[in-house]
């Protein structure tokens, strides 16, 4: 992990409570585990974004829970983990709060779809088709 980790994603998380660096930490697992060609950076100064022609997912930390921003409203979803933002243009999220269990399948199946959606030009060129 340490030869693809970002030090600004590393600050991020290192920084949270227990609880969400743990949700994090597994969260980057997945996201790497999507595509070996993932990178991390950070955006809007602190927020950790991971991105491959394009951007497929960020972290958010809020009081509660972690948001898995998934940047590609045309994901399907069959195991129903999207919990946030149907009606969204851009995007949905994951919310994720301490305790929840993480459909660790279902989140790489999303971002492996992320990925292909990107490779082919993106979400919006697919949709002009």
């Amino acid at each position: 992990m340490a030869g693809r980790a970002h030090a600004g994603v590393d600050a991020y998380i290192a920084a949270l409570p227990g609880w969400q660096r743990s949700i994090c930490t597994e969260l980057r697992e997945l996201i790497w585990a999507a595509d070996l060609e993932i990178e991390e950076t950070i955006k809007r100064t602190v927020q950790p974004y991971f991105v491959l022609d394009g951007n497929v997912c960020a972290l958010l930390a809020t009081k509660d829970h972690i948001n898995l921003f998934l940047y590609d409203p045309t994901l399907s979803d069959p195991h129903g983990v999207i919990n946030q933002g149907h009606g969204n243009a851009t995007g949905r999220a994951i919310q994720i709060y301490d305790g929840d269990e993480i459909n660790r399948d279902a989140v790489i199946g999303i971002l492996r779809e992320i990925v292909a959606h990107n490779r082919q030009g993106g979400w919006r060129r697919l949709a002009r088709r």
